[in-house]
């Protein structure tokens, strides 16, 4: 039987509306529809992706002076010594409703949702937390938040420029030696997916890096799948693990046997492209 949105409750008020109740063939031919809708917004999402590593950049020609837990550094210093600086202007300082206890709460669940930065990192990408508060009352907040991402005091006009004065954002940067560019940045509701390893590689001009990609011709690329590892198992420059390699494979060629669909790991042991 079916339930509407008629039905009622034991104690005889309606109940709030839900979908129907159906069987199982049902179920299954309403979730393949959607999915259908899904896939086309995968893949009009790694479109808009691959339009977005062919943006233009902008040049930063001014210093900038951050406070850290060691001392002054620059914005080149930011990056670690790898080549792409994702910065996220949290809210923590006098003025915001939580301090000094808390950052603003929006900030904060940003914060909360930050994977693992091993992840980043291995991909030549560096993460960032910046915010007005001296570093003392930062290093109480992530002590006690449990929160690992690096966290610098801003101590001139940085947010100001970068269109992050008022309001919280993330802003992208690539390094080419001591050169640094500007290359993208999101605010609003483009920060709500913000946290996780493959939606904070999106955003950057070289992308996931994965051989299935649209990238400029002579980006980085790798076999995807194959560099994964676990967050302390990363080691610079390493070839990826032949067992993972071998266990990858299988499972790549198991996904498209279930879909119907040819094997298309080529001999290095990739995907030609990545599916919806």
């Amino acid at each position: 039987m079916t339930i509407t949105a008629e039905s009622e409750r034991d104690d005889g008020r309606l109940a709030p509306w839900r979908p129907p109740v159906v069987a199982a063939q049902s179920w299954e031919e309403a979730w393949r529809a959607l999915l259908t809708k899904e896939k086309a917004h995968t893949l009009a999402r790694d479109a808009l992706a691959a339009e977005r590593r062919r943006m233009p950049w902008m040049a930063v020609d001014k210093e900038y002076v951050f406070e850290g837990p060691t001392g002054k550094v620059s914005l080149l210093d930011l990056f670690a010594g790898r080549r792409q600086l994702i910065v996220y202007r949290a809210f923590f300082e006098p003025g915001v409703f939580g301090w000094p206890d808390h950052a603003c709460r929006g900030c904060s669940m940003v914060a909360d949702q930050v994977a693992h930065l091993a992840h980043l990192n291995a991909r030549d990408t560096t993460l960032v937390f910046v915010s007005r508060a001296p570093q003392a009352d930062i290093t109480l907040l992530k002590a006690r938040m449990r929160w690992e991402m690096p966290w610098f005091t801003i101590t001139d006009s940085f947010d100001a420029d970068f269109g992050v004065g008022e309001w919280h954002g993330t802003n992208v940067f690539f390094r080419e030696g001591a050169r640094v560019f500007r290359t993208y940045f999101i605010n609003n509701r483009g920060d709500e997916q913000m946290g996780g390893t493959w939606n904070y590689l999106d955003i950057t001009p070289l992308g996931r890096q994965e051989a299935w990609e649209d990238s400029p011709a002579g980006y980085p690329q790798t076999p995807a799948y194959k560099w994964w590892n676990w967050h302390d198992r990363y080691v610079p420059d390493a070839e990826p693990d032949q067992k993972w390699v071998e266990v990858s494979d299988v499972g790549e060629a198991a996904f498209r046997a279930q879909k119907g669909e040819p094997s298309t790991i080529n001999s290095c042991g990739s995907c030609s492209a990545e599916e919806g």
